[in-house]
């Protein structure tokens, strides 16, 4: 029965991830774009779902993307009911295996024929074929039938349970104690993190004929409740927003269960369902899981914003926590009959990136010091959310720039252009700093204390030099623009003194060749980082007050030769440089 199991399990999650892999990454984007109304993701959840065969994967999605901040916790929430629908095709086509019929055709659609010449077609096409789409579709129809092999192994496996008292008294007990059989489904559910799998372990178990609709189920209604802790896994160390989308699953499917069970009861005390101590087939569990989900979906869509309410409630804000609280950015198309006001969404697009990647960046050195698997995952999280943020402000003012725009405003158009793509930069700087402390805990090693306050003091300039750029592009304000240059000019001289002390170190032996690279290529990214801010402060500075365009090597030569650069250089060279030379 195990072995059989481990088969279905194993089918299941190859055909999920061949369907999941054809679908060429489509998932998220459709996703994202049509759950602007409830019942449309809902459906959309219900369809995705369906294709993908798994409602946790839908789910883990929705948590993913609401934690990158694409899409809106109250969009998801329809997403995450309609996954719940999807889910029940699963126990529809495992049904077929109770098919009879004399019919050429319908008995080539019956599992028992239909899952070795699946099999077959798809060894076929995934051992002997060089494409990847071919061999994406002999992956799902191998997982089509491992499945059905697994399943075949179980009901064989479990009709000598059939002849067993205690197997009989078993589950009796579920159908006395409802409560009972709630809780065993939802743990078997949330062990094996698959309500498909377990209502397919069901379906098996009823080939014995043992088992009543009394006491099948509170066993459907339970695995509901354990199909939620794949989300709540995902959600582990994401933002606010992706928990809340992880409690709104967990929740509905609780309150839907309790619903459901109190129904089912009251009728079954007062008026009686006559089917109720019958033996049920696999059709029967199919039938009433959709039932039970479909009803559940329908009865709480238009309660949606309370249960946004509810998870609010609970993952509360935390006034003490330092994580960043983006809001989906809004470039709406019918902002560009203003291109001046599309304009300055488009600068708060901007800004939005630069904030989550000075975010990144200070994360990251923190990791130098002390190596937390948590903060990686949230720096890779908010680098994903960089990227998206440069792809739709990328397409946003492509767009707007084929409107009849002034000179003005499109040099503001490449100027946000240059901007938003040197701010992504910080941010895969910023990951790769993450990545050398990653090397660092892997090889077991540890900065010195005198490199780590080194790296402090550099990776302060840095931050100050951030600062300084997202200020100054926010504003468009050129004094603070001025200010950039003799900072990086610092942080140049920097870089290349502690390079060369820490291979002196190196050198004597005062620290290992495990330490020295991640420590060195560390420094390297810290430096260009600031090398990208003063690209920033650059095209800020080459603009005067009309937006009249000025040459970036006249503004930087008549800037270095200026006395108030000269007087800053003197304050940052006190602030930073004299702190390293010690």
């Amino acid at each position: 029965m195990f072995g059989g199991l481990a088969l279905f399990l194993y089918g299941m999650s190859i055909l999920g991830s061949g369907l999941e892999r054809i679908s060429g990454g489509r998932l998220e984007s459709t996703l994202e774009k049509l759950t602007s109304n409830i019942f449309k993701a809902a459906l959309l959840g219900a369809l995705v779902t369906a294709a993908i065969q798994s409602s946790s994967a839908t789910t883990v999605i929705v948590v993913g993307l609401v934690n990158a901040r694409v899409l809106k916790l109250r969009n998801a929430i329809g997403v995450i009911m309609g996954a719940n629908i999807g889910t029940t095709i699963t126990a529809h086509i495992i049904r077929l295996t109770d098919l009879e019929s004399s019919n050429f055709i319908l008995s080539i659609l019956k599992p028992t024929a239909l899952a070795p010449l699946a099999s077959l077609i798809g060894i076929l096409l995934f051992m002997g074929s060089k494409r990847a789409r071919r061999r994406d579709i002999g992956q799902i129809l191998l997982g089509f039938g491992i499945l059905f092999t697994g399943m075949f192994s179980m009901e064989a496996a479990v009709k000598p349970l059939a002849d067993l008292p205690a197997f009989s008294q078993m589950f009796a007990a579920f159908g006395s104690i409802p409560l009972l059989g709630v809780i065993v489904g939802a743990v078997v559910t949330a062990v094996i993190q698959s309500s498909s799998a377990s209502v397919g372990i069901l379906q098996a178990l009823s080939s014995t004929g043992q088992i009543t609709y009394a006491m099948a189920f509170p066993i459907i209604m339970g695995q509901n409740i354990g199909t939620t802790i794949t989300p709540i896994l995902a959600s582990i160390g994401a933002s606010k927003n992706a928990k809340r989308a992880a409690c709104v699953h967990i929740t509905f499917n609780i309150l839907g269960t309790v619903i459901f069970l109190i129904g089912c009861y009251a009728i079954q005390y007062t008026i009686g369902f006559p089917f109720w101590d019958l033996s049920i087939d696999k059709g029967g569990i199919a039938n009433f899981h959709t039932i039970f989900n479909v009803v559940a979906t329908f009865l709480f869509i238009p309660f949606a914003g309370i249960l946004e309410k509810i998870a609010c409630t609970v993952v509360k804000d935390d006034p003490q926590s330092n994580e960043i609280d983006i809001t989906t950015v809004t470039l709406d198309d019918r902002l560009m009959v203003s291109p001046g006001l599309a304009l300055e969404h488009a600068r708060e697009a901007v800004v939005q990136m630069a904030v989550v990647a000075r975010h990144n960046f200070i994360n990251a050195v923190s990791l130098l010091d002390a190596f937390d698997p948590k903060t990686v995952d949230r720096i890779n999280e908010n680098e994903d959310v960089v990227d998206k943020l440069e792809n739709r402000v990328e397409t946003y003012l492509l767009t707007l720039s084929e409107k009849e725009l002034s000179e003005s405003e499109s040099r503001e158009i490449s100027e946000l252009l240059h901007t938003c793509g040197e701010f992504e930069r910080v941010a895969d700087h910023a990951q790769n700093i993450a990545e050398c402390a990653e090397k660092l805990f892997q090889s077991k090693s540890n900065l010195s204390k005198r490199a780590s306050e080194e790296m402090h003091v550099i990776s302060e300039a840095v931050k100050e030099i951030l600062d300084l750029a997202i200020d100054a592009f926010k504003k468009a304000n050129v004094q603070v623009a001025q200010n950039v240059e003799p900072l990086e000019e610092v942080v140049d001289e920097m870089e290349q003194i502690l390079r060369d002390k820490h291979f002196e170190r190196l050198r004597k032996g005062k620290c290992t060749l495990d330490s020295a690279f991640p420590f060195v290529e560390a420094l390297s990214n810290i430096e260009r980082i600031a090398d990208l801010c003063s690209n920033v402060a650059e095209s800020v500075g080459t603009y005067d007050g009309d937006r009249k365009s000025i040459d970036r090597h006249l503004y930087k030569k008549a800037q270095v030769q200026s006395e108030s650069y000269q007087d800053k250089y003197i304050v940052y060279t006190t602030k930073y440089l004299n702190r390293i030379k010690k």
